[in-house]
């Protein structure tokens, strides 16, 4: 990188991001002030404006983790308690809820989601983007050949929401099934996964591709028993299929209305599920302001910068934590550093098992490669995140940080892991002395046992290792990766209590949290991940008002329907997102 000490104002011009909502706005994530808020806010004179009464409250503060009542005043909880206390509270204008013993627990927070709101609005879906859901090859073949028929040829055919395990047919999806869509149109399967990627004939030979042709670092072109391509490509082999074909075009004015939809609609779809804060990794920043600008971000965003967006932030100066309570800059997009869990890609210290010819997964980014860019984000005060799923892609990442931190010391830096899937004992404890944040696969547990098998028992008992983590102190967090996952908390909630899965197969037990445990993932632990714990994440005097109201209390209904409890009322700043 060039010496360019670019302005603020140069940054601003670049992300292209229309940030004058947040310009000037203090960052986010500073106890000593909300700590003085929350003391002050109880005796203050106004009256409340919101009262929740009769509810059963967890409020995941350890101080005070159980109350029946709560006060809402200017978008922040002001007093937490008794319904007698806050019922006295009360004033002529203030509106009363009456929960009637519904449970009511702070919002949840996704730390990993890619918000593909314009996919779920625009594209093919091949498979169910929420739920457990089979498919047939046939139906993946039927609508994408119908999505051939609308555009010329040598356009691309792209269909998304794939899932390898979730097929009714007894085979794999093969380049043979997608040579039946078109043979003159490049067609694509993408795995919801995000790592592996399944090509038509004329795919291949557009890449000048062939069975001959060398796997790359980082990636493998898969072969069928007879040594021809099978269709299926993984990780950085699918680099060349970016360079070829076309694809629709759009004018900036409808490239700007499908970002403001895309994230509209993905907005309402969190509401839906309970979801106050998420995480996003990249996307378009400046749709997200639109849309919070007309009234319909029914979410906070933690935007997770990447690319152009991430070297003018570095050239300007631009740390985390700079924005305000509704759009902030948080860690990094996840900067990759090995393959897949779930399509069975990661980088592992062992041979996957039962795979011939011996295999390990794929590391895609070198550690010299890595320090450098770990130690050059680090200095410029932006919180790190690294993509890595095995035990040799983390052992990586924590190399590189604690290079960095030798050589330029940053007290409370949080480095994040997004998945940090497979772990031992030491890299639990290198982790512990890091503080750094494991963004971990949440719903999965229930969603993906058909893929566990994979890896064994012996794997899976150090995979999701939650209960490894809360016991050495690590704040762990929820990170969905939706679209490879679902997003669904109490999905993810009942996957982590119970291990088992949607099959009621049932792995790695030794990794099995309570479920306050689980909610403290969801809610609190997701706050710090993000240095908000200040201010969200626990129904607090003084923090942001953001909670959900559920039908049935995970306490206490049987912990295999936890996923099926409606929620009732999703709440961001005591205003409601979503009512049931």
């Amino acid at each position: 990188m060039t010496n360019d000490r670019r302005s603020r104002r140069h940054f601003m011009n670049v992300a292209g991001a229309g940030m004058a909502g947040l310009a000037g706005a203090p960052l986010v994530g500073a106890p000593a002030a909300a700590q003085a808020f929350a003391q002050a806010a109880p005796t203050g004179s106004l009256r409340p404006d919101l009262i929740v009464v009769n509810a059963k409250v967890y409020t995941m503060d350890t101080r005070a983790p159980r109350a029946d009542a709560f006060a809402v005043t200017g978008g922040r909880f002001t007093a937490v308690g008794s319904t007698s206390d806050i019922t006295n509270l009360a004033g002529a204008g203030t509106q009363t809820f009456d929960a009637k013993g519904m449970t009511i627990v702070p919002g949840f927070i996704d730390c990993h989601n890619h918000a593909g709101g314009e996919t779920l609005l625009f594209d093919v879906l091949v498979g169910n983007p929420f739920e457990v859901e089979f498919v047939s090859i046939l139906s993946i073949v039927g609508k994408l050949k119908a999505k051939s028929q609308q555009v010329p040829p040598g356009t691309w055919v792209e269909g998304y929401f794939f899932d390898d395990t979730k097929v009714k047919d007894t085979r794999g999806l093969h380049v043979k099934d997608l040579d039946e869509v078109s043979k003159d149109h490049p067609v694509v399967v993408r795995h919801r996964g995000g790592h592996t990627s399944f090509y038509n004939s004329k795919a291949f030979e557009m890449a000048g591709i062939t069975r001959n042709t060398p796997n790359p670092m980082g990636g493998t072109y898969d072969k069928d028993p007879s040594g021809e391509l099978n269709g299926r490509v993984t990780d950085r082999a699918m680099d060349p299929m970016r360079t070829i074909g076309t694809r629709p075009t759009y004018t900036p004015a409808e490239l700007e209305k499908r970002g403001r939809d895309g994230i509209a609609h993905i907005s309402k779809q969190f509401a839906r599920y309970g979801l106050t804060s998420v995480h996003h990794e990249g996307g378009n920043l400046a749709a997200i302001q639109d849309v919070r600008a007309r009234g319909e971000l029914l979410h906070r965003v933690s935007y997770e910068a990447q690319g152009q967006v991430l070297e003018s932030m570095i050239a300007a100066g631009i740390k985390t934590g700079f924005g305000d309570d509704w759009i902030k800059f948080g860690a990094t997009a996840e900067h990759t550093v090995d393959g897949s869990f779930s399509e069975r890609t990661m980088a592992l210290s062992v041979n996957y098992p039962g795979v011939t010819p011996p295999y390990k997964g794929n590391v895609t980014e070198s550690q010299d490669d890595l320090n450098a860019w770990v130690e050059r984000v680090h200095r410029a005060g932006i919180q790190v995140n690294v993509h890595a799923n095995g035990d040799v892609a983390i052992d990586s990442f924590l190399t590189a940080i604690e290079r960095a931190q030798t050589r330029f010391p940053r007290a409370d830096a949080r480095p994040k892991i997004t998945h940090c899937t497979l772990v031992t004992p030491q890299l639990v404890q290198r982790i512990k002395a890091l503080g750094a944040v494991p963004a971990m696969f949440t719903t999965y547990a229930y969603y993906n046992p058909d893929k566990f098998v994979y890896y064994g028992e012996d794997l899976m008992k150090r995979c999701m290792a939650y209960r490894d983590m809360i016991d050495a102190g690590v704040y762990a967090c929820a990170g969905s990766d939706f679209s490879p996952g679902p997003f669904a908390p109490l999905m993810g909630i009942q996957g982590m209590v119970t291990r088992k899965g949607w099959d009621g197969k049932t792995w790695g037990l030794n990794q099995r949290i309570s479920v306050a445990e689980a909610i403290a993932v969801n809610t609190y632990n997701g706050a710090w991940a993000s240095g908000e714990e200040a201010i969200k994440g626990s129904i607090t005097a003084g923090k942001l008002a953001d909670y959900v109201v559920l039908a049935g209390d995970p306490h206490t209904v049987d912990v295999e329907k936890i996923k099926d409890i409606q929620i009732v009322r999703t709440v961001v700043g005591g205003t409601i997102s979503h009512q049931a």
